[in-house]
């Protein structure tokens, strides 16, 4: 049996779920689903980032502490999944025991490697995105990501010799033995290691300055920096602190799912520290772009900020699913607008999708009682028959194709223009009027009908499922069961 091990970044736990999350948990749960319905051994991982100045700081401002603070948001990222049927195996939270017996394990062979080293460092630290950076990625002395000008540092820290790896590194991705997508990014990740190469990182902050954070082994003045703390959620959840069998079956990942911001850890850091422990590194790292909300950033200040929560009340759970599969391209940046959203919901689920469902189940309970007819054999293998078996395979093998390419968006496409298709065949060939004349070919009518109906059903299994699942279950046996209004239209 195939394996499949899917990932997405663990958010940090200063803040609620926002939607471009939500769009990620969402693609990476569309993986999982696909793969355990082609029957493949899968294994889905989300959790959260806990340790950090931002964490710490935080909890000085409101007079508690730090793990209070992480328990908080944990449990409000763990509620997403709930609500939004994320189909998790496991969820990883960084204060974790196995986490950090884990992370301080990786740590260890890293050093004995001869890849750590203690060194002054001095320099300009960015505490919102918790990383050193440099002087060349400012804009006008700013973080472009925080709009903040950061702070200069300088402190002992220990060193990771990220610079050794670079070539290798850097042939991976040039051989897709590490494929990026979308290939934009497998430039932009080329670009940044350029030909100087990637340059060693901090890889600890002395205690005193950042009291919350995992212990370095054999030094009770460092804590580990973010890298090895947080990255190593992919194997720690694992349980590779005891080389577990989960670790031995599923490691490397098959997909890192992650948003651009952060893509130079995971294809530069990560694979760095990977190589450094004699791991196999992750086969694929799919990038998704940023969310905006009618064309803004989101903000507080703005007030446009979308909650994911109040969204899937309002409009159940897979219309959300629809809408960010459907709407929000794959690897680029998209908009969240109510407005497109609800056009989407009446045009495509209620007007396309929902009225397929119906025209179904309505005229096969009206002409036969509800049974699904025998089709007649003198007329199953016309044309017309054979033009809807054509359309249900393409689809099929279309819809494959995209979801293994990482390219969802045209994969609900693919769904929603067989859905077209089926009612194109309905207004073609007029049930209506064949039933008027007893027509020896309605059987057979009726049947292709329903056979578009489960090809479309059964792809958005993945997408889509709990209206995959009331459909497939209405038509699964010789008697149709006519299920509730699927989408009822907005007004």
């Amino acid at each position: 049996m195939a394996k499949f091990y899917v990932t997405t970044a663990i958010p940090y736990v200063n803040a609620s779920p926002h939607i471009g999350f939500t769009m990620e948990i969402l693609q990476a749960d569309v993986l999982a689903r696909y793969h355990r319905q082609k029957g493949d051994e899968t294994y889905f991982l989300t959790g959260t980032d806990e340790h950090g100045t931002k964490l710490f700081n935080m909890a000085k401002k409101e007079n508690t502490t730090p793990i209070a603070i992480a328990d908080k948001y944990a449990e409000t990222f763990k509620s997403l999944t709930r609500n939004f049927n994320i189909t998790n195996d496991d969820f990883i939270r960084t204060t974790e025991e196995r986490h950090i017996r884990g992370a301080q394990k990786l740590w260890k062979i890293l050093a004995e490697k001869g890849d750590i080293y203690k060194a002054k460092y001095s320099g300009l630290y960015c505490s919102g995105c918790e990383a050193y950076v440099l002087e060349k990625d400012l804009v006008e002395g700013k973080c472009p990501t925080h709009k903040t000008a950061p702070d200069y540092l300088e402190e002992e820290n220990y060193f990771f010799k990220l610079s050794k790896y670079s070539d290798e590194i850097r042939k991976l991705i040039e051989k897709d033995k590490l494929k990026i997508v979308p290939e934009a990014r497998k430039n932009e990740m080329l670009n940044i290691i350029g030909k100087e190469g990637l340059p060693d990182v901090s890889f600890s902050r002395p205690k005193k300055n950042l009291p919350w954070g995992i212990p370095v082994p054999d030094d009770a003045d460092h804590v580990m920096y973010v890298w090895c703390d947080a990255l190593s959620n992919y194997i720690t959840a694992l349980d590779f602190e005891n080389d577990g069998a989960n670790f031995k079956k599923f490691w490397p990942a098959d997909a890192h799912i992650i948003g651009k911001d952060i893509l130079r850890f995971h294809a530069g850091v990560w694979i760095g520290m990977l190589l450094s422990a004699g791991l196999k590194t992750p086969k694929n790292i799919y990038v998704h772009g940023f969310v905006t909300s009618d064309g803004q950033k989101m903000s507080k200040s703005l007030g446009n900020v979308v909650d994911p929560f109040a969204i899937i009340e309002k409009y159940g759970i897979d219309s959300v699913r629809y809408y960010l599969s459907r709407e929000i391209p794959t690897t680029d940046d998209g908009d969240f607008s109510l407005t497109r959203f609800e056009l989407l919901y009446n045009t495509e689920l209620a007007n396309n999708f929902g009225n397929f469902v119906n025209r179904v189940c309505s005229m096969t309970e009206k002409y036969f009682d509800s049974k699904i007819p025998k089709s007649n054999k003198a007329v199953d293998k016309d044309a017309k028959t054979e033009e809807c078996k054509k359309a249900i395979k393409e689809a099929r093998e279309n819809f494959d194709e995209n979801v293994e390419k990482f390219d969802l968006k045209s994969a609900v496409e693919c769904v929603m223009l067989l859905s077209d298709f089926g009612n194109r065949y309905v207004e073609e060939m007029k049930p209506w009027a064949l039933a008027k004349e007893n027509s020896e070919i309605l059987p057979s009518v009726i049947v292709n009908m329903v056979e578009i109906l489960r090809g479309t059903a059964d792809m958005l299994v993945s997408f889509l499922p709990d209206t995959s699942k009331k459909v497939l279950d209405a038509i699964s046996g010789d008697i149709i069961k006519k299920p509730d209004v699927l989408f009822p239209r907005l007004v």
